[in-house]
């Protein structure tokens, strides 16, 4: 994910962003694959509470601002 959303060079980074968007960007995703991806790829993980499976899979639908990036080899705008 740091690679992916590099504020400089990133594939899926926005480049007409400001810096500070972009680095956060790349942070919201870095600590979402880090707090959701992760641990179930290392170990069972079971989400009893509904609210916050539902809350997760409402932060994996923000990938859908990723429409587009990095698709072509044409820097992101």
């Amino acid at each position: 994910m740091r690679s992916a959303f590099h504020p400089d060079n990133g594939p899926l980074t926005d480049r007409g962003a400001e810096r500070g968007e972009r680095e956060a960007m790349g942070s919201l995703f870095s600590g979402a694959i880090g707090t959701f991806k992760n641990p179930i790829s290392h170990r069972s993980v079971n989400y009893d509470d509904p609210i916050l499976a539902a809350e997760a899979v409402l932060l994996a639908d923000l990938l859908r601002l990723l429409d587009g990036r990095g698709s072509s080899s044409e820097p992101p705008v």
